[in-house]
């Protein structure tokens, strides 16, 4: 009984905490687009207030607005502005001693109950925040919509030119998230882009089922011995199959499956190799086609093949011709009549790779990792290329990008898929309505008297 009391109290905490957090993001809102009243302002203490410059957001720790201009009386103060629900959450949230809000020029806030200090003692000006209350009941009924996303019924309403533009900026942002994450895999190779572009691939090569244990093989594995055995076929399917760990407890008579691994405890033991536990890969339902074992005999193919695929990839930049670097990464012999080791035999077949899946890889990994070395190497003719390749590449197609095109959303090549699938990923599922153009267009739509 207690416990269940005190699940309900925590529950109803978290859910005040929530709300306060909403409303309180409303504010800020409000106060970076202006959508308040902005005749008739009076601080708490009775002194006019003009609002020359709201400043600039703050996403870190601090006050909530940077270098705001605001006139108080016949003084123009420059400073921070720092945004509250309540006046006395400044004072819950330890303002009143941190030195870091000494320069706090307004607390702006919907309701002044307390009167709030610097940590020196002096009294900071309070402005009471009045706008449409339309503003907030509409953030609050698309917040709380049970639909796919919150702005789904008003979509309509967003000017079409409008969502042109967010979508380059979202496209930006997308990027510039590829480009930290990459930034990291350059780290861990010392900047080594051959290497890191083999990271990249791995990690997106096994569709979203297996991308995870892919990554752990590439990682598993060195560059440098994964370059050493590139130049035998069978060598590198040793290497990779026996670091994947689908060799291990495989009992078979089957005589190529047999050398593979008699191949793999060789380089094993000669590199200290230590093999991927093979309980992470996933075979249900895939399509046989799709299995891990076709996948890395496809990537052995492909690193057989072209020796510094990164190398090649930054000299060309027709989607034709990379694809085709992809499309001719053939399996050897022995995986074109099976699709598991010492598995039943087939009638021969050529395993390429649908040109969906390659058109995959152009989109996350080819394009990314372009725009990355252009933004390392500052060459601002690679980023356009990498844009270029998005613009020319066909959309996505998954539950995502159909659901925007159901809503009206036009969606003609990858750059678009791909910024609608970031926009909803950041910002849609985060219930970010307020940093989305598109919400502030929403919410916008209602007039301040």
């Amino acid at each position: 009984m207690i416990g269940g009391c005190y699940s309900l109290v925590l529950r109803c905490l978290c859910f005040f905490l929530f709300v306060s957090t909403m409303k309180e993001c409303i504010l800020h809102h409000i106060w970076q687009y202006k959508l308040f009243v902005q005749h008739d302002l009076y601080t708490t203490d009775g002194r006019p207030v003009e609002v020359i410059d709201v400043g600039k957001p703050n996403m870190h720790a601090g006050p909530d607005f940077f270098n705001a201009k605001i006139k108080i009386g016949k003084t123009i103060w420059a400073g921070n502005v720092e945004i509250h629900n309540l006046a006395s959450d400044w004072n819950r949230h330890a303002h009143q001693g941190n030195r870091n809000y000494g320069n706090v020029i307004l607390h702006v806030v919907k309701k002044a109950d307390v009167p709030v200090f610097r940590s020196d003692g002096q009294k900071i000006p309070q402005l009471e925040l009045s706008f449409a209350e339309d503003i907030e009941q509409n953030y609050q009924a698309m917040f709380a919509a049970a639909k796919w996303i919150a702005c789904e019924d008003k979509l309509k309403d967003v000017t079409p030119i409008y969502i042109h533009a967010w979508k380059h900026v979202l496209m930006a942002e997308r990027m510039q998230q590829k480009v930290k994450e990459f930034d990291d895999l350059l780290q861990k190779t010392k900047g080594h882009w051959e290497e890191t572009f083999f990271f990249v691939l791995c990690k997106h090569f096994g569709y979203s089922v297996n991308n995870d244990a892919f990554f752990r093989l590439a990682t598993s594995t060195s560059w440098q011995i994964v370059r050493k055995c590139s130049s035998d076929l069978f060598q590198l399917e040793a290497l990779l199959f026996g670091q994947s760990g689908l060799l291990h407890g495989t009992i078979t008579n089957d005589d190529y499956i047999c050398s593979l691994k008699r191949e793999y405890e060789f380089l094993r033991r000669k590199f200290k190799l230590q093999p991927v536990d093979n309980l992470q890969w996933r075979l249900l339902r895939l399509r046989p086609d799709n299995f891990p074992h076709i996948r890395i005999a496809q990537l052995a193919s492909l690193l057989f093949t072209r020796e510094n695929l990164f190398s090649y990839v930054i000299n060309y930049q027709e989607v034709d011709t990379l694809a085709q670097l992809f499309i001719t990464a053939e399996v050897s012999d022995y995986w074109q009549s099976h699709y598991l080791p010492g598995g039943e035999t087939h009638a021969p077949k050529p395993k390429k790779m649908g040109l969906s899946s390659v058109y995959s890889l152009l989109i996350n990994v080819v394009a990314p990792m372009l725009f990355c070395y252009g933004e390392h190497k500052q060459v601002q003719e690679l980023k356009e290329r990498a844009l270029t390749l998005l613009d020319k590449l066909p959309p996505e197609n998954n539950h995502i990008t159909r659901k925007w095109k159901a809503m009206g959303m036009e969606i003609n090549s990858a750059s678009d898929s791909q910024a609608f699938i970031y926009l909803y990923k950041n910002y849609c599922e985060e219930k970010k309505c307020l940093r989305c153009r598109m919400g502030h267009q929403i919410l916008a739509k209602t007039r301040v008297d």
